[in-house]
């Protein structure tokens, strides 16, 4: 039964400042049902207000000093640092995090604003090109700088409540990007905190809103021609929904996975298998198994399946699950008692046409056990789909290249782990999988906040990592110098 309730109203942040509306909604934790925070809804006018305000202030922003915007993410660094356990219990309460998970979030978070501070300082420098190779060129020199493309409208999913908000907000903030946040319907709370740290600053008024908008009031916001860059991250469907309905529109979108883990024959001795088991099970299931480049798909060598795949199965009842709150716990709930109906359905899908329960299978209001599936026919749900829960397939296969063909073979194609020594392999992974990112020797679950990140096929379009959303949200302009003695 659902505690009683004992939540505080937060205000959303327009231009820069708290406001609320007349309608709220609950926030409830997925864990016991109680309510964790009642968010107001900004009404239809508080939002023409924040995209006017964005929409105004463009150029002025544009124009802010780098060391302006460095010292506002800095801020953003330091009090989110000061704050680390009191929001990543926020972080558990709203999404089912297990704190542990929730504390490595905060942390992430904290980087991906210490970057974006050390890219504002340096982004935009200019960059000089010679123009006299040929004669009609002759005195002639190009100056190469970037600059915005117009207000963001960066949308985030629940899985990552922070750290996503953080991806949209930290390179919009660096160059000098007017954004309008939405955060996740389920888990606003964590990316309204970011607009109190951020309210902190002296950022210009209107540079950025952190609006709680319903899903159903959202097509309103794509459309509207002052908001001509979409970051975007989320299912599929929504993204090129988003996408086929604005074509002139710059839009990024990360989207979905079913990460694949490759197991080579070179992997093989008794540490190798060890350390491949317990990194697969540890990242088939972190985040509840709500991550994009969690681990889904297994595919083992030959070589080593038959001693691998008790590994696996052992690992994976290794993990605890329970309550988020408590530091043992590795799996807590998913976001909601019909995300976990939904994998339950996939589950018993997959059994139904001959897979093999290997453990698990089996759910308990929102929160489903660590599963493993073997023999599991190539056309049902859970083998074509992500599942975006704690459940991970595992297939035999000979020789490098019918793994690398078993990883292809999929809509898909976010990141991909491949286990191996042997450097030339890593090198054909890299050329032959058709993937956003390939990790050699670990789980596709690894990702720096710096790197590029983003997917082939299905998974997107574009990347995330604060330099390259910088690149997203601005184009080049050339300046040419005439008459110069160079």
């Amino acid at each position: 039964m659902p505690q009683e309730d004992t939540a505080a109203t937060h205000a959303f942040w327009l231009a820069g400042r708290r406001a609320t509306g007349e309608d709220t909604f609950d926030v409830t934790s997925p864990w016991d049902g109680r309510t964790v925070g009642r968010v107001s809804v900004p009404g239809d006018a508080q939002v023409e207000e924040a995209v006017a305000a964005a929409y105004a202030v463009r150029e002025e922003f544009a124009a802010t000093p780098a060391h302006v915007r460095a010292a506002a993410l800095d801020h953003v660094v330091r009090r989110l640092t000061e704050r680390t356990e009191e929001i990543a219990r926020l972080i558990s309460a709203e999404n089912g995090k297990p704190v542990k998970w929730a504390r490595g979030e905060v942390g992430r978070a904290v980087s991906v604003f210490r970057f974006a501070a050390e890219e504002a300082r340096r982004f935009n420098g200019g960059e000089a090109q010679r123009l006299d190779t040929d004669a009609g060129g002759q005195g002639r020199l190009a100056l190469t700088r970037r600059f915005p493309k117009g207000v963001v409208l960066g949308i985030a999913p629940f899985n990552f409540p922070l750290n996503l908000c953080a991806h949209k907000v930290a390179p919009a903030i660096a160059a000098g990007v007017p954004i309008i946040l939405k955060p996740a319907p389920a888990t606003p709370l964590s990316g309204l905190l970011i607009g109190e740290l951020l309210a902190e600053t002296e950022l210009p008024a209107g540079s950025w809103s952190i609006l709680p908008v319903p899903n159903d009031r959202m097509p309103a916001l794509v459309q509207d021609e002052r908001l001509p860059v979409i970051s975007f991250t989320g299912s599929e469907k929504v993204g090129y929904a988003i996408m086929d309905s604005v074509p002139r529109k710059h839009c990024t979108l990360e989207l979905g996975g079913n990460g694949a883990a490759v197991v080579l024959a070179d992997w093989a001795s008794e540490e190798d298998l060890d350390r491949a088991a317990t990194r697969i099970a540890t990242f088939s299931n972190y985040q509840g198994g709500q991550s994009c480049i969690s681990v889904q798909r297994v595919i083992a060598d030959a070589a080593v399946y038959d001693r691998l795949l008790p590994r696996v199965v052992a690992a994976v009842e290794a993990q605890v699950t329970g309550d988020p709150n408590d530091d043992a716990t590795d799996v807590g709930p998913l976001i909601s008692e019909d995300a976990a109906k939904r994998v339950e359905t996939w589950v018993d899908e997959a059994l139904a046409a001959g897979a093999t329960l290997l453990t698990g299978g089996k759910r308990d209001g929102a929160s489903y056990a660590p599963t493993v599936l073997a023999d599991v026919p190539a056309d049902v749900t859970i083998a074509c789909e992500e599942v975006f829960g704690p459940v991970l397939t595992i297939q035999k296969v000979n020789g490098e290249a019918e793994a690398f063909a078993a990883v292809n073979d999929s809509k898909y194609g976010l990141q991909a782990g491949v286990f191996t020594h042997d450097v030339q392999a890593a090198f054909r992974a890299h050329r032959a999988l058709e993937v956003g990112g390939v990790v050699i020797g670990d789980v596709p679950s690894y990702r720096a906040d710096q790197m590029p990140y983003g997917g082939a096929k299905q998974s997107g379009v574009g990347r995330e990592g604060v330099r390259f959303a910088m690149e997203d949200y601005t184009y080049e302009r050339v300046l040419v110098l005439t008459g110069l003695a160079l």
